[in-house]
């Protein structure tokens, strides 16, 4: 009896022992995401300086304004650990996977697949238990959908606020699946892109996260389709909270408004100068900016229709011709002058015309038509639209909606350095996602 009890023992120990390893060997094989000391290895892509933060041990969500906190790196085939709590009820937030390094146009979030962290809210179009959907762009084919590309999960296993959840992220080859609180409830597969950034998302509500660590395993080659958009170093300047970073005046703070993620202008500013500078100074840059006309803009007036060259198209009579548009105008000021005007209009010509250039008949033909947008790429009123500026030198290339509109275009007598500007022309109009980079000389 004492032998047999002997082998059990040793044979339960064994087992034991075999299970520790096991557990032991994938524990060594997770690194941490997160120090638990501060915010190395991530980047706070569109938010206030202060909506995320490190406190006792664990990062720090204020859920103002809505927004990204991304890795610095990229991942493609990966299992993701993590816990999360909202500190209010019908808190909103978020796990974004293969995510691009910048904000979508037009979007105060990333195009990728979300991982939704929801707290105590249930319709036929989402619930608070983890559901999978791409975002923004991003394809993803769900399992247990509902006739649209969200996947919803099998089962309730979320705790309510303020109680803590685990999710378990496992990413493999365009397909994903979360465990919550240890059952695998959500799946989906086919995603694209797969390969991207990882982000927590700020929507509106604290929340804190924990015990973040992470697996590689092992990848293939992706074509470039299947790969989210590289940090390329642009940083933002406007935070979603207030106009740090902006030289204000009495006569500005009251109609340059931020309004979360979107800087919104009445076109009402009053005293000298009406528009809103950036305080620092740039040389060459690249600099993009997401805009949208937000008002009615009823109001028509005549405009000439340029042509090709820079000039203005004749009637057979010989008198200029011209179109009834909106009255809707603005623009963005580079280096501190407001001769290289990148406009923003309803012209026939389309947004990107260099007005100061374009009319300055001192100027010799090559440079007037230069300055002259290629083609409209202008999105309908109401829409957002983004352009892409490149500075270097006294030359700038523009991009409107990934169409190039102006192509290195000579501004002679452009100061080498100055501050950026959104322009004040009379007519509100709504900015977004405002990144810098600068460039190397």
């Amino acid at each position: 009896m004492r032998s047999i009890s002997l082998r059990f023992a040793v044979i339960i120990a064994t087992a034991f022992g075999s299970v520790h390893l096991q557990a032991r060997a994938e524990s060594e094989e997770f690194k941490p995401l997160f120090n638990g000391k501060n915010l190395d290895g991530w980047r706070n892509i569109n938010c206030a300086p202060e909506t995320w933060s490190v406190r006792d041990g664990m990062i720090y969500c204020t859920g103002a304004p809505i927004g990204e906190l991304r890795t610095d790196r990229m991942y493609q085939n990966f299992v993701l650990e993590l816990e999360w709590r909202h500190l209010k009820p019908k808190g909103n937030a978020g796990v974004f996977v293969w995510a691009d390094a910048i904000t979508a146009q037009g979007q105060p979030f990333h195009r990728g697949v979300e991982v939704q962290v929801l707290d105590g809210r249930e319709s036929e179009y989402y619930t608070s238990d983890g559901d999978i959907f791409p975002i923004h762009g991003a394809v993803m084919t769900p399992e247990n959908g509902r006739g649209g590309s969200r996947a919803f999960p099998t089962e309730k296993r979320s705790n309510p606020s303020p109680e803590w959840n685990h999710y378990r992220i496992e990413c493999m080859d365009g397909s994903i699946s979360l465990a919550v609180n240890g059952k695998v409830v959500t799946k989906g597969h086919d995603a694209s892109p797969r390969k991207g950034y990882i982000c927590l998302e700020s929507e509106g509500s604290p929340v804190e996260f924990r015990n973040l660590r992470i697996k590689e395993l092992p990848s293939s080659e992706l074509s470039n389709d299947k790969i989210a958009n590289v940090d390329e170093g642009f940083e933002s300047l406007y935070n979603g909270m207030d106009l740090r970073g902006w030289k204000t005046h009495e006569g500005l703070i009251e109609h340059w408004k931020p309004n979360d993620w979107r800087l919104e202008y009445d076109g009402n500013a009053t005293g000298d100068d009406k528009n809103l500078w950036s305080e620092e100074s740039f040389e060459d840059f690249e600099l993009i900016v997401d805009w949208r006309w937000n008002g009615e803009y009823k109001e028509t007036t005549k405009r000439p229709v340029v042509i090709a060259d820079g000039t203005h198209e004749k009637n057979a009579d010989g008198s200029e011709k011209t179109i009834d548009v909106p009255v809707a105008d603005s623009g963005i000021y580079l280096r501190g002058s407001s001769k290289a005007q990148i406009n923003i209009w309803q012209w026939p010509i389309g947004s990107g015309e260099i007005w100061g250039y374009r009319t300055d008949e001192d100027l010799s033909n090559e440079i007037r038509a230069a300055a002259t947008p290629l083609s409209k790429a202008d999105l309908p009123i109401g829409k957002w639209n983004r352009f892409h500026i490149t500075m270097v030198g006294e030359h700038v290339t523009v991009k409107l909606n990934g169409k190039t509109v102006i192509e290195r275009c000579h501004l002679p007598g452009i100061p080498a350095s100055g501050p950026i500007a959104l322009q004040h022309h009379g007519d509100p109009i709504e900015f977004a996602n405002i990144y810098v980079k600068r460039l190397a000389k």
